[in-house]
């Protein structure tokens, strides 16, 4: 069983969004900032940049550090 950033893997889009607690936010940001440790990092802006726009160039560099996800792990 997955739980986290990753979601819950269940092929159920309305919870993947589940946050430790237990409940499940709406939103990117705020279901990201359910795990961030406070003082780490800055807050992320409310309307979250387009990854694909803002990062073009890092294609290879993304698909290689997802691949993971299609490995035998979560199989």
């Amino acid at each position: 069983q997955v739980r986290g950033l990753c979601g819950t893997y269940n092929w159920d889009q309305q919870d993947e969004f589940t946050t430790p607690a237990g409940d499940v936010e709406l939103g990117i940001v705020a279901f990201a900032n359910k795990f961030r440790v406070p003082g780490t990092c800055p807050a992320p802006d409310p309307v979250p940049l387009n990854s694909c726009d803002a990062f073009a160039g890092h294609r290879e560099l993304v698909e290689a550090a997802c691949a993971i996800l299609l490995g035998a792990t979560f199989q």
